[in-house]
């Protein structure tokens, strides 16, 4: 069997892996403490909170304006509702006084930068006119009338603001999508049918077929059924379905033809959005999961046996019901290299570590294998490796059950599961080995398995970081080799003694190297000993060449 161990323990538990980002830095002194981070989980908390106001605000005021009954039954408990989120906006704005910012890549936490900043904001005058005390006015205009709190729309920007960062949070974006894109379409149906049933109000209930009935008739003055058909004629309206009474005014004319092309915009924007939700869903499966349908084009061009194209598709639908992904890396690509080799060990780590080989190993040496790990997924009855095969990556055993079998196929010898690996002999250079670089077994996967598989190149680059578990996974490779009578122990002291002989003659030419350098060095010293003499020398010819010619031309003169 090639390399496969005996058993497996389970090792430490790995450490939990930190789920919150690293902090920003931080500038500032003095409240840092009660200082939001927007990117934190308290601001998007307040965002969460701030929600249902605003909320309130865009669908409420406009229906209580137009049936003025519905404003008249529940008086008390729209002002009190009013006031909550008037209070609620006025907490807001405090939020946003203490919200730091990012500046150069740090975060201020200096309460004095933070409010100048606010206060020179656009933001912070739509907040300061969505909460001015405009509820004085029903002091004349009377409590009929909650259209003197429009301003509270002023607000809406910090919904959108929430939506963008639970789009950014959530699991499910694209579902979030389409909830954010009908709650769009109801609040415009909403206010087209509050506005409808006003124009009916102005023109007067039952003067045509077009106008909500007279109220006189029966079931038709109650509130609820007015609210009822005033959003199902909206409904009809903006989905273009027809099957609506002819308009008989000018208002009605104009009216419908507004909502003809809100229909058409809306249409439009409905049909894009979920034109990209699609999109991105089926480039999410595409990135998740290989794309088999040309395979199964070519499988079926090329006339292959039925067999072959039902194990092709019975591992595709085995990928993608167990959501099992064999292609991280072009995942993960996009994210800095420290942050991806943090998402790669907290996912594989743990089952790293039940790897009986890696359980005395150090951290960083687990950490580096992690990052070198790929992914692999076996169907039944399909072949790992074949013995006398070339081995050139070994296997870890993430999840399922392999069969060490015989020849022929059928005979079991050993049953490998979860935490096992295989294939270490044939990429590690142990002396006395019989196979060399050549499979010893043949390993056959007995259900869907997923293996991570780590090749020779890899393991070598971090065995060489790494000497002292090349040590013991050489040690456990030879013990399994002796088990198996596939180590040649006279080779192997052979192999030793060689290296031992390499070793003692590379000693020998180093020191005859040295020593042979030591001799140049002292030959050049002399050289350079002698060439500095014979310049001195020189130098004395010619100085008592020059005065000897001196004395010669004063003779003369004389």
């Amino acid at each position: 069997m090639n390399g496969v161990a005996p058993g497996a323990r389970e090792g430490a538990k790995a450490a939990p892996p930190e789920t919150g980002a690293p902090e920003a830095p931080r500038k500032g002194a003095g409240s840092g403490t009660r200082i939001l981070d927007p990117s934190g989980d308290r601001y998007y908390y307040w965002l969460i909170l701030m929600m249902p106001p605003i909320l309130y605000n865009w669908v409420i005021l406009i229906c209580r304006f137009c049936f003025p009954e519905l404003q008249q039954r529940y008086l008390l408990l729209w002002l009190a509702l009013d006031y909550l989120c008037d209070l609620l906006y006025l907490m807001d704005i405090v939020v946003h006084f203490r919200t730091g910012f990012l500046q150069q890549g740090s975060l201020i936490l200096d309460h004095a930068q933070i409010s100048r900043r606010y206060c020179c904001s656009l933001t912070f005058l739509w907040d300061s006119l969505s909460v001015l005390p405009t509820d004085l006015l029903y002091l004349y205009v009377g409590l009929g009338s909650p259209a003197v709190r429009a301003n509270r729309f002023l607000r809406s920007p910090r919904l959108f603001e929430a939506f963008d960062r639970i789009e950014t949070r959530t699991a499910h974006p694209n579902s979030f999508r389409i909830s954010k894109l009908m709650l769009y379409i109801f609040v415009t149906i909403h206010w087209n049918s509050c506005i409808y049933f006003a124009l009916s109000d102005f023109i007067g209930f039952g003067t045509d077929e077009w106008v909500y009935p007279n109220s006189s008739l029966p079931g038709f003055h109650r509130l609820l059924r007015q609210y009822l058909y005033s959003f199902y004629f909206s409904t009809l309206i903006l989905t273009t379905v027809g099957d609506t009474p002819m308009p008989q005014r000018e208002e009605e004319f104009l009216f419908m033809a507004i909502d003809f092309l809100l229909a058409v915009m809306g249409f439009a924007t409905i049909m894009g959005s979920m034109t990209s939700v699609i999109s991105n869903m089926n480039h999410a499966d595409k990135a998740f999961y290989p794309n088999y349908d040309l395979v199964k084009d070519y499988l079926h061009s090329q006339q292959i046996s039925q067999q072959l194209q039902h194990r092709v598709v019975d591992l595709q639908q085995h990928l993608q019901m167990n959501k099992k992904m064999t292609n991280e890396v072009q995942i993960l690509q996009h994210l800095p290299e420290r942050l991806r080799a943090e998402v790669a060990i907290s996912v594989h780590l743990p089952t790293l570590r039940k790897v009986q080989i890696f359980q005395s190993c150090e951290q960083s040496l687990l950490e580096e294998l992690v990052l070198k790990l790929k992914p692999q997924v076996y169907g039944p009855g399909e072949y790992v490796c074949r013995k006398g095969d070339i081995g050139r990556e070994m296997y870890f055993i993430r999840e399922g059950q392999l069969a060490v079998v015989a020849d022929d196929g059928v005979t079991q010898y050993a049953v490998l599961g979860e935490g096992l690996y295989f294939g270490e002999i044939s990429i590690i250079s142990i002396k006395g080995n019989q196979s060399g670089n050549r499979r010893t077994a043949n390993i056959k996967s007995i259900g869907y398995s997923d293996l991570f598989c780590l090749s020779k190149e890899d393991l070598k680059e971090v065995l060489a970081e790494f000497p002292s578990a090349k040590v013991l996974m050489e040690a456990k490779g030879r013990e399994i080799l002796l088990k198996m009578n596939k180590l040649d122990v006279n080779a192997e002291a052979a192999e030793v003694a060689q290296q031992e002989e390499e070793e003692r003659r590379m000693a020998t030419l180093e020191d005859g190297l040295d020593a042979l350098q030591t001799k140049l060095a002292r030959v050049l010293a002399g050289l350079e000993s002698s060439a500095f003499k014979i310049a001195l020398r020189l130098e004395h010819l010619e100085w008592q060449v020059q005065v000897w010619g001196e004395g010669a031309e004063e003779e003369a003169e004389t």
